[in-house]
């Protein structure tokens, strides 16, 4: 499985990312172990979603951070 998730930041941004791995990667972010999130802490998982394919989860992900998936996420999602 791979998994898309976003992030709420302690400035109040979120951050998107993919990962095959979702509880190993929030253990490297709460650790400082992501370049993107080491200045700025992560304060919690706001949501996720599972995908079968590789292909699906970076399509959704890259959607997310489009103008359009933005507005949905903030609609939507958190």
């Amino acid at each position: 499985m791979h998994y898309v998730y976003i992030l709420k930041l302690e400035n109040d941004q979120h951050y998107i990312g993919c990962t095959e791995d979702l509880t190993a990667r929030l253990i490297k972010h709460k650790h400082h172990g992501v370049p993107t999130t080491s200045r700025i802490r992560p304060e919690e998982l706001v949501f996720y979603a599972a995908f079968k394919t590789k292909e699906k989860a970076y399509d959704f992900e890259k959607y997310l951070k489009s103008s359009s998936g933005f507005a949905f996420r903030n609609k939507r999602l958190i």
